[in-house]
């Protein structure tokens, strides 16, 4: 799962895409609605690939976390009920047990969740399976290649020297 081109800006609902740049920005696209806006330098912004949580231990990418959620609903959307801080806590202890309680709030809870739903309805937490599959034969293909290439250096014998001296 590739988060890079996934952004948040501060003070705007919802994720975007970069889709292109500009000398003093991005172009982004909403994950919500669709619509191109213009995110410029001065506005806080945040890729996914860079957001941790924080732990009792170390900080954990974002992109476990999700990874977590993932495994813990097989796939699917998480439902719960956005007026219910107690149920979101509850549900975040489960899939990560490590989280720092005094540092990790509802509203970041919420917004991970949040977050999921938007990126699991929009395919982008399914790409991981993809791009396995379609490395695979890749790996494949580059062995037969080095094979074929240890076989062809060991068959063939390196040319005599042919060189012969010019007499004055």
């Amino acid at each position: 799962m590739d988060l890079t081109k996934i952004i948040s800006i501060s003070g705007k609902p919802g994720l975007f895409e970069i889709v292109g740049q500009m000398k003093n920005g991005v172009v982004v696209e909403s994950l919500l609605d669709g619509r191109r806006t213009p995110a410029y330098a001065t506005q806080q912004i945040s890729s996914l690939e860079d957001i941790s949580i924080y732990s009792d231990d170390d900080d954990v990418p974002l992109k476990d976390i999700f990874g977590m959620i993932k495994a813990k609903e097989n796939g699917g959307k998480v439902t719960l009920s956005s007026n219910n801080n107690s149920a979101f806590k509850a549900y975040f202890e489960e899939v990560f047990p490590d989280f720092d309680r005094d540092r990790v709030y509802t509203s970041d809870i919420k917004k991970v969740v949040k977050w999921y739903n938007l990126l699991m309805e929009k395919g982008y937490l399914e790409e991981e399976e993809a791009e396995a599959t379609e490395e695979a034969p890749l790996v494949e293909d580059a062995e037969i290649v080095e094979e074929r290439t240890e076989e062809a250096s060991t068959t063939s014998e390196a040319p005599e020297s042919t060189t012969t001296e010019e007499e004055d």
